[in-house]
């Protein structure tokens, strides 16, 4: 995450600070997985990091080890518990060990804002056509549509359906029109 000291303590981290790299969305659905293992696949072969980024808000923010009844931890826990969650997933991945470094980040805020915000220091910018959230039946989710739109670098939207279990051929179920 950024570093401690430019911001209180007390105070989430709201940006990011990297240069270069692929940066990817990833929202713990089986897509954003897609996602992140095309990224990986992807880095490996231009040679770059990857910078794996979870925004997250109160309301989406897994419940940190100091929670009591009657007790709300300060936001920095809440922070450190999106992380962990996130680390969790990106390990669950079981990516090759030889592979591009891969950095997990969390950033408080909607996903889309903080994707775009940070996008102008990334090479590539990689997303899921949706996430776990919004309506099933949309082709394009929110905040993938926001960072097609908005991002300051280009973009790479991983289908829904795409067959991209399989790290050694990243692109084997991309459409080729």
């Amino acid at each position: 995450m950024t570093d401690p000291g430019t911001r209180p303590a007390t105070d989430p981290a709201t940006t990011l600070d990297i240069t270069g790299g692929i940066l990817v969305g990833h929202d713990g659905s089986e897509a954003s997985d897609k996602a992140v293992r095309w990224a990986v696949e992807w880095a490996g072969r231009v040679g770059c990091d990857v910078h794996v980024v979870r925004g997250w808000v109160m309301s989406s923010a897994p419940r940190p080890s100091t929670w009591s009844p009657g007790y709300v931890p300060p936001m920095t826990d809440f922070e450190q518990s999106v992380l962990e969650h996130l680390e969790r997933d990106v390990k669950r991945l079981e990516l090759p060990p030889d592979g591009p470094a891969v950095h997990c980040w969390v950033l408080h805020g909607p996903a889309g804002r903080r994707l775009v915000e940070v996008s102008d220091k990334a090479v590539l910018v990689v997303v899921a056509s949706r996430g776990s959230g919004g309506f099933r039946g949309l082709v394009l989710g929110s905040t993938a549509d926001q960072i097609v739109r908005h991002a300051n670098c280009p973009v790479v939207v991983i289908p829904a359906g795409t067959p991209v279990d399989n790290p050694v051929d990243a692109d084997s179920g991309l459409r080729q029109d």
